[in-house]
């Protein structure tokens, strides 16, 4: 090998170690902005052939570099993603990923992280979603953001107050994690059996439903809205969507969800996002593509089987 071959090839190990050390934050920003692993996954390869023919030379802050690359494909996947969800079958949830050896997802703070969050997320312009992920899960400071967005301080520190005040005004203090857990168990209990009035006693009376089918599985097309309306449309398929089902505790985006399967395959992934005492959105994840990477994430997992008159 000659010497320049053996320079070209240290600096590529250097660049490939960069990287690899990058890699769960650059996930973990992607995923935020986009709610699927594909997606992400896809921006972090991006990234990463990118990187390899940059001018490595040139970049006084590789992390920083790798961050804004990541950030700036990121954005324009999701510009494009708009369109897509426009003709998406049904309403649309992220894609649940699982969060046990990464509770924050490469990021300094767990934050925008709950599937509640990043439906909200979906609801801004891509700019604004990455201003707000990196400052309120990566604690990036303005300055940096105004440098990764190509923006300026203070257009920054206006689209991070307004996005701010839009998750703020949209969801009420969510419910302590120990709270949530609790609700998700007695509403399954209540779910699974049929029981009317436990349902709207755990449900707050502006509750909402959401199932994503994707067109691919029977679903709701519309989110139910309303304590009666959701507690009989959850009631009415007591009888035959929980027979034989088997729940597995699943640590989903920051939170407990509950995997639900039968005879082995995946079906649906419920979560809750709850405040004070009462459950304000349920969550049903019902896509297969969706349910994937969890599922082979927590194929490893105990489960608890629920029979018939099983006890969560």
């Amino acid at each position: 090998m000659t010497p320049e071959q053996t320079t070209n090839a240290s600096s590529l190990e250097s660049a490939t170690a960069v990287f690899l050390g990058s890699r769960s934050r650059l996930f973990g920003i992607a995923y935020r902005m986009l709610g699927t692993v594909a997606e992400a996954e896809d921006v972090v390869q991006e990234t990463w052939l990118r990187w390899q023919t940059a001018d490595r030379s040139a970049v006084l802050e590789p992390v920083a570099y790798l961050v804004t690359v990541a950030t700036r494909l990121a954005i324009n996947v999701a510009q494009s993603a708009h369109s897509r969800r426009e003709t998406y079958i049904g309403p649309w949830l992220p894609e649940p990923v699982d969060t046990s050896a990464d509770p924050t997802l490469g990021a300094e703070r767990g934050e925008a992280l709950e599937l509640a969050v990043l439906l909200l997320l979906e609801k801004l312009r891509p700019a604004e979603r990455a201003a707000y992920v990196l400052r309120e899960a990566f604690e990036y400071t303005h300055r940096q953001i105004a440098t990764v967005l190509d923006m300026t301080e203070s257009n920054v520190r206006q689209i991070v107050t307004r996005a701010r005040k839009h998750i703020a005004d949209e969801r009420k203090v969510p419910a302590r994690r120990a709270e949530q857990e609790r609700l998700l168990r007695a509403f399954l209990t209540a779910a699974r059996q049929g029981e009317l009035a436990a349902l709207e006693e755990l449900l707050g009376a502006d509750a909402v439903s959401t199932s994503d089918g994707g067109g691919v599985v029977r679903a709701a097309l519309v989110p139910i809205q309303g304590r009666a309306k959701v507690a009989k449309f959850i009631a009415s398929f007591a009888s035959h969507w929980w027979v034989g089902a088997t729940i597995t505790w699943v640590e989903a985006n920051g939170g407990v969800a509950a995997l639900v399967s039968r005879d082995g395959h995946a079906y649906g992934l419920v979560s809750v996002d709850a405040s004070g005492a009462e459950i304000g959105q349920v969550m049903w994840v019902l896509n297969p593509a969706k349910l994937a990477s969890i599922s082979a994430a927590t194929a490893t997992t105990t489960e608890t089987t629920m029979g018939p008159t099983a006890s969560l």
